[in-house]
C-alpha cells in the first residue's frame, strides 16, 4: 500500500463507528458519553466531575497521534470504545461519567504506519496506559500483540509489514484505582545513609519457601509483610530492603518459547503499577493496597523500602519486539532511534533505550518516582543502568536533564538515590562520576575484595582504598564515604556460597547453551568444583564466607547483602538466574536448621550489630590519615605484619596480609546534642595467605592491649571474644582469616 493510501485508510478507520470483536465477529458497540475532562494529571484518575457526577478522567500524551480511542472492558472481556476528542498540548483527554474503580481499560492510537521514519502507529493493537496504576492480566506474546507481522517470511523486513489483527484478547488491561489510603499513621524510618545496611530482596524468592508464612501468601507483597518475614530482617539487623523490580513487567518471547519466565523483572512495561503476579489479594486494584500495607509493615519495623527501577528501557524491545504501550503511542517520541529510524539506539542490551532528553519522557519518569514516594510510601530507588538515563543526545553527561531535574525536585532529592553507574554503550562506565545526592554500586569494591580473598591481588593498594571508603573515587564535590554502596555479590552473578564453590558458570538450566552470564567471576572453588563431601573443602568454604562477610561489614561505606547469602544460599553455580523462578533462585529457609549455616547467620547478625553500635565503622566523613593529637595517633593507619606502618614501598610489594587501625577518638562531626563522637578503636587484620602468619601488634600510642572481637577461623564466634593480647606481642594469624581486635584499656 502506498503511503498516501495508507494514510487515507488510517483516517477512515479513525472515523468509523467503534466496534469490538465478539466470538470472532466484529460488531458495533454503543457509544460512551465523554465529557471534555482535563489534561492533567496523566493516566486514569477517579474523581467527582461536573454536577457531582462520579467518573474517571483519562489523559494520554500521544504527540504525533491523529486519534485516540479509550477502550473499556467488562468482566467478560467485551470492549466498548470512546473517542477522546479533546487535545491540549499533545495530551488527549476526556472525563467518562460512571467509570468506577476496578474498570479495566486500554487505548488504541491512530497515526501513520511508517517504520522508515519511526512511525509505528497501529490501532489494531490495544495499548497499556503508561500511567496505569494497576494492571490485570498477563503478557503471553502471541503473534497478535506485535505491530508488525512477526512471522513474515523475510525477517529482515518483517518490522515494516503492519499486522492488523486485534491484540486486545491477548494483552493485560489497565485498571482504574481509587486513592483512599491515609498515611497519617505511617512513620518513615529515615535512616541516615551512613547508618544504612541494605538487603537486596526478591519479593517472590524471599517468601516462596518460608515455612512461617501461610502458603497462600508466599511469593507476595503480603508474604513479605508477614511477621515471620519481618522477624528475619529484624534479627539480621538490616535497615533497608532493596526490592528487585516490582513495576509491572513482561516476559520475553524467547523465554516463553522455552517454557521459562523473566524472574528478576528487569523488563518493565508499567512504571506506576505494582507487578500483579506478586499480589495475594487480587489484580483489579487490590495489588496497590497490598503493596502499601507491606510498606507500612516494614516501616513499623524500622526498615526502609528501596525499589530497583528500570527506566532505561521497556519490554517492547527493538523493531522486532511487541507493541504493548509506548511503541504504539508515539514510537519516535518515547525511544531513542538511530539515523535509520527503523532501528533503535540500544545502550541497555535490551533492544531499546528510553529517550530521557524528551520532556514528556522525563515527565513520565519523574511522575512515576514521585508517585512511588508520595502515594506508595517508598524511601528510595536504585536505578538500573543509570548511565543510560544520564546520556544527553549520545554521551553520558553529568549535567543531563535527568540528573538536573532530580537534583532540584523537592520530593526526589530527599530520598535515597542509588546509581548502577554504567550501561553497555560507549563511555558508559561511570563509577565515581555521579554528582552529590547520589550513591553508587561500587563494583571496584566487589572486584578488589573477591581478588584479595582468592589470592589474585598483586598488592594491597586497591584493597586499602576499598576498605576505607574509596576516597579515590568519591572524595570530591562534597561526596562522603557513604557514596559507595559496597557489595561482594548481587542478584546478577554467583551467590556468596557459589563464589567459593564454583569457578565456572553452570547456566545450562537457562537453555542458552551456557553462553549467557559473565565469565569474569573472580571466584575460587577452594579445590573442588561444585558441591563436595570433602569436609576440608567444606570447612574452608565456610571460612571464606566468614571472611567475605566480615570484610564487607567492617568496610567504610554502605554495605549491601543479598537475601540468603547470610544462610549459605546456592544457585548451583548459575550466575545468571534471571529466568529461574524456582528453587534455584528462591531462599532455602531449611538452611537455618543446619548448625553450620545457622552459625553464619549468627555471625552476620553480630557483625551488623557491631556496626550499628560503633560509629567508627560507619563514618560520615573520609579519613584524613593525619595525626590530630601530640601523641601522633591518626584516625586511620595501615600496618604490615611486622607491626610497622605501611610505607610507599610496602603498598607496592606483594602481600597477603594487611592491618587496618581505626581510631575511635578522631571521628569528625558531633552527635545530635553537639557533643563530640567518641568510640572504641579497632585493629582489623586480614590475612589471605594459605599458611598461618605472624603479626606484631602495634604498641603505644596505638594501644596497650587488644581484645579479640571476631576471629573468622572459628566456626563458632562465641569462643573468640575475651582473648586479650598485649600490645607489641607477636600473634599468629590463622591461614585465610580476619581478626578484629578492640583496643582495650
Amino acid at each position: 500500500m502506498s503511503s498516501a493510501a495508507e494514510q487515507e485508510a488510517v483516517t477512515e478507520a479513525a472515523e468509523e463507528r467503534p466496534a469490538a470483536l465478539v466470538n470472532g465477529e466484529r460488531r458495533a458497540v454503543p457509544a460512551v458519553p465523554v465529557w471534555p475532562g482535563a489534561p492533567t494529571p496523566l493516566g486514569a484518575r477517579f474523581r467527582v466531575g461536573p454536577d457531582g457526577v462520579a467518573g474517571t478522567n483519562f489523559a494520554l500524551w500521544a504527540g504525533g497521534a491523529e486519534a485516540v480511542e479509550l477502550c473499556l472492558f467488562d468482566a467478560d472481556g467485551r470492549e466498548t470504545r470512546a473517542r477522546l476528542t479533546e487535545l491540549t498540548h499533545e495530551i488527549w483527554h476526556g472525563f467518562v461519567p460512571g467509570v468506577m474503580p476496578g474498570q479495566r481499560y486500554g487505548f488504541r492510537v491512530h497515526g501513520r504506519w511508517d517504520p522508515w521514519t519511526g512511525g509505528r502507529w497501529n490501532p489494531a493493537k490495544l495499548l497499556l496506559d503508561p500511567y496505569a496504576r494497576a494492571v490485570d492480566g498477563d503478557f503471553s506474546l502471541p503473534p497478535e500483540v506485535y505491530g508488525h507481522v512477526r512471522d513474515w517470511p523475510q525477517q529482515q523486513v518483517a518490522d515494516t509489514v503492519r499486522d492488523d489483527r486485534d491484540s486486545a484478547p491477548h494483552v493485560p488491561k489497565g485498571v482504574v484505582v481509587h486513592d483512599d489510603d491515609d498515611w497519617a499513621e505511617d512513620r518513615r524510618p529515615k535512616t541516615p545513609w551512613a547508618d544504612s545496611v541494605i538487603y537486596e530482596v526478591h519479593v517472590r524468592g524471599f517468601t516462596a519457601l518460608h515455612p512461617g508464612i501461610p502458603e497462600e501468601l508466599r511469593g507476595t507483597y503480603a508474604g513479605l509483610a508477614h511477621p515471620a518475614a519481618i522477624e528475619h530482617l529484624v534479627k539480621l539487623g538490616v535497615t533497608a530492603v532493596e526490592l528487585l523490580p516490582v513495576h509491572q513487567f513482561a516476559h520475553e518471547d524467547h523465554l516463553l518459547r522455552r517454557g521459562l519466565k523473566n524472574y528478576w523483572g528487569y523488563n518493565s512495561i508499567g512504571y506506576f503499577a505494582p507487578h500483579a503476579a506478586y499480589a495475594a489479594s487480587g489484580t483489579t486494584g487490590q495489588q496497590v493496597g497490598e503493596f502499601k500495607r507491606m510498606v507500612r509493615a516494614l516501616h513499623a519495623a524500622g526498615i526502609e523500602v528501596i525499589l530497583d527501577v528500570v527506566y532505561n528501557h521497556t519490554a517492547e524491545a527493538g523493531e522486532l519486539g511487541p507493541t504493548l504501550s509506548l511503541k504504539g503511542i508515539d514510537n519516535r517520541g518515547y525511544y531513542r532511534l538511530q539515523s535509520d529510524a527503523r532501528r533503535y539506539a540500544d545502550y541497555t542490551g535490551c533492544g531499546n533505550t528510553l529517550h530521557v532528553v524528551q520532556p514528556h519522557v522525563l515527565r513520565l519518569i519523574t511522575d512515576s518516582l514521585r508517585y512511588w514516594v508520595t502515594e506508595m510510601g517508598v524511601d528510595g530507588f536504585r536505578f538500573d543502568l543509570a548511565a543510560a538515563l544520564a546520556r544527553s543526545m549520545h554521551d553520558v553527561d553529568m549535567l543531563s536533564p535527568f540528573l538536573a531535574v532530580i537534583a532540584q525536585d523537592p520530593v526526589l532529592r530527599r530520598v535515597k538515590l542509588i546509581a548502577e553507574p554504567w550501561d553497555v554503550g560507549s563511555g558508559g562506565y561511570q563509577v565515581g562520576a555521579f554528582p552529590p545526592l547520589w550513591t553508587e554500586w561500587n563494583d571496584r569494591y566487589r572486584n578488589a575484595v573477591r581478588d584479595f580473598w582468592r589470592g589474585a591481588l598483586p598488592d594491597v593498594r586497591d584493597l586499602g582504598y576499598r576498605l576505607s571508603g574509596s576516597s579515590d573515587l568519591y572524595a570530591w564535590g562534597g561526596r562522603r564515604p557513604y557514596a559507595s554502596v559496597n557489595f561482594i555479590t548481587a542478584h546478577d552473578g554467583f551467590t556468596l556460597r557459589d563464589l567459593v564453590s564454583y569457578e565456572r558458570k553452570h547456566n545450562e538450566a537457562n537453555g542458552e547453551g551456557n553462553r549467557d552470564g559473565t565469565d569474569d567471576n573472580r571466584a575460587w572453588n577452594c579445590g573442588a568444583e561444585g558441591e563436595t563431601d570433602d569436609e576440608r573443602v567444606r570447612a574452608l568454604r565456610r571460612r571464606q564466607l566468614r571472611n567475605l562477610l566480615t570484610t564487607l561489614l567492617l568496610s567504610t561505606g554502605v554495605p549491601m547483602l543479598v537475601a540468603g547469602d547470610e544462610l549459605g544460599r546456592t544457585q548451583r553455580g548459575n550466575n545468571n538466574a534471571y529466568c529461574q523462578d524456582n528453587e534455584i533462585s528462591w531462599v532455602d529457609w531449611g538452611l537455618l536448621e543446619d548448625p553450620g549455616w545457622k552459625a553464619l547467620f549468627d555471625l552476620t547478625a553480630r557483625l551488623i550489630d557491631l556496626r550499628h553500635r560503633h560509629p567508627v565503622l560507619r563514618r560520615r566523613a573520609f579519613f584524613s590519615g593525619r595525626a590530630h593529637s601530640a601523641d601522633g595517633l591518626r584516625d586511620l593507619a595501615w600496618f604490615t605484619a611486622r607491626g610497622t606502618e605501611m610505607t610507599e614501598r610496602d603498598w607496592y610489594a606483594p602481600a597477603a596480609s594487611l592491618g587496618m587501625y581505626l581510631s575511635g577518638r578522631d571521628i569528625p562531626g558531633r552527635d545530635e546534642r553537639g557533643a563530640p563522637i567518641v568510640d572504641d578503636s579497632f585493629l582489623a587484620v586480614l590475612h589471605a595467605g594459605d599458611r598461618p602468619a605472624g603479626f606484631l601488634l602495634p604498641g603505644p600510642p596505638w594501644a596497650e592491649r587488644y581484645e579479640v572481637v571476631v576471629d573468622t577461623s572459628r566456626e563458632e564466634q562465641g569462643e573468640a571474644p575475651g582473648v586479650v593480647h598485649r600490645a607489641g606481642a607477636s600473634i599468629t594469624i590463622p591461614a585465610r582469616a580476619v581478626l578484629l581486635l578492640r583496643v582495650a584499656g
